[in-house]
Parts: structure tokens; C-alpha cells; sequence
């Protein structure tokens, strides 16, 4: 048994834990992964080359790169009964966000908003493959992989169109107030999603420092929604809006593409 450990520099949310752990499905060599969100790291417990393993994560674009290899004695891993119960819940949480966030987008203006509601969806779809394709062949999990990325990239490209028809019409300003409300209510959600999975872990303490990983895209997007509506109502603009919905459009596409490569 070899222990190979990567260092996963753009791994700073559980969505993207899961990414990877669909990545690397299939590949008979791996007995275990070891994922430590908090310190970006990936151990991998293998037989045999680290080869395919290598590649396959590095396909992701998140960063990843090997830091070193060595023989291992550990043959024994914890498996978590509860995965799939934990996985159903942060499913439903970014769902249940998805509808909130792009119903009061559409309502109170905002293209932040409706950005934001496409990256819960991307998260959702993230955790359903996860669960709907559990014992699945892999044939059937990259087509439901290309098929959601295909489907996020079409509607982040309809995001785009509208933002630029906005940005050079004469449109009415956001409600700035429901963008900040429902920010900071989908910041506490992400927090507990954050919670729910590390919690899973059984790290002494583990749950409790990852809930303080404000270097989480997540938190990021909804700090800068924040800011968003406060830009909007200290400048009578709709402006901060569609720029900060243009760089979360840019985000999901991001994402979306990520999703894609899991169906090569």
C-alpha cells in the first residue's frame, strides 16, 4: 500500500471534495481518500502507479499538485454510514437556496441574485450526482455529468445577455435591502453546510474550524452580494450589481466546466 498526498490549492469547499471524489470513481488502484478541506490537502491510500491518479486530479484545474509518496502500513479505513444522509441534506439546503435566491432575484432586480442561485444549483447537482449515481456504472455518471454542465453553462450565458442589456438600457434600481437579506441567510446556510460535512469527518474539532474557512468561494460570493447592495443604495446605481453578477456568472461557468470534464 502506497500513501500519496496532494496539495489541492483551490479545494476550499466540499462541493469541490466531491468533484474530485467523482474524478478519481473507477480507478480500482485506490483502497481510500483522506480529504482535509481545511488545509487543502488530499491523501490517497493506492496499489500500484500514481500515474492515472495524478492525472485525473490534476484535470480538475483546482490546483492540484503531488507532494510526496511513501509506503504505508494502514490497511484499515473508517467508512461513514452516514455519507449519504449528509450528502441529502446539504443537497436540499443549496436547492432550497437555488429557488429562493433566483425567485427574489427576478423580483427584486437583481442579477447578483440569480448569479448566486446558479452556483446553489451547481453545488445541488454536485451532491445529487453524488447520490443518484452511487452504484451507477461510470458510462451513466458522465453522461449525467455532461448534461448538468452543459445545462449551467446555457443558463450562465443567458445570464450574461441579460446583464448586458441592463447595463446599457435604462433598467430600475435592485432592491437593495432583499439582496442584502437573502445574502446574509444563504452565508448562514453555506456555514451550515460547511458544519454538516466536516462534521462528518470525525476530526476532533474539525467541523468547528471549517465553519471559519471564510476563504470558501461560497462565503466570497456572498460577502460581495453584500457589498453589492450597498454599493446599489449608496450610488443610486444599478451598476455594482451586474459587475458582481458578471464575475459570479464567470464562476459558475467555471464551475460548469469542471462538471464537464468529469464526462471525458
Amino acid at each position: 500500500m502506497q500513501k500519496t498526498i496532494f496539495e489541492i490549492s483551490k479545494m476550499d469547499c466540499p462541493s469541490e471534495e466531491n468533484l474530485i471524489r467523482m474524478n478519481l470513481d473507477g480507478i480500482s488502484s485506490i483502497a481510500n481518500l483522506d480529504f482535509d478541506i481545511e488545509n487543502r490537502k488530499l491523501t490517497v491510500f493506492h496499489n500500484g502507479e500514481i500515474d492515472q491518479i495524478e492525472k485525473s486530479i490534476i484535470q480538475l484545474d483546482l490546483g492540484g499538485r503531488k507532494i510526496s509518496t511513501e509506503p504505508t502500513d494502514q490497511t484499515d479505513f473508517e467508512e461513514n454510514t452516514n455519507q449519504k444522509k449528509l450528502l441529502w441534506s446539504v443537497l436540499l439546503i443549496n436547492f432550497a437556496f437555488f429557488i429562493i435566491e433566483m425567485t427574489t432575484g427576478i423580483i427584486s432586480k437583481s442579477m447578483v441574485l440569480v448569479a448566486d442561485s446558479l452556483d446553489m444549483l451547481a453545488d445541488s447537482f454536485v451532491y445529487g450526482i453524488s447520490l443518484f449515481a452511487v452504484g451507477g456504472t461510470l458510462i451513466r455518471k458522465k453522461r449525467i455529468a455532461k448534461l448538468g454542465g452543459y445545462f449551467q453553462i446555457t443558463l450562465a450565458f443567458i445570464g450574461f445577455v441579460e446583464v448586458l442589456r441592463r447595463f446599457f438600457g435604462d433598467e430600475k434600481l435592485p432592491d437593495f435591502s432583499t439582496m442584502i437579506v437573502v445574502s446574509i441567510f444563504a452565508l448562514i446556510a453555506n456555514g451550515i453546510c460547511l458544519y454538516i460535512l466536516q462534521k462528518s469527518k470525525s476530526k476532533e474539532e474539525a467541523h468547528m474550524k471549517a465553519s471559519m474557512i471564510f476563504t470558501s468561494n461560497d462565503v466570497i460570493i456572498n460577502l460581495g452580494i453584500i457589498s453589492a447592495g450597498v454599493l446599489v443604495n449608496w450610488l443610486s446605481s444599478s451598476k455594482p450589481d451586474l459587475i458582481i453578477g458578471t464575475i459570479v456568472f464567470v464562476l459558475v461557468i467555471q464551475g460548469a466546466i469542471r462538471i464537464l470534464k468529469l464526462g471525458k
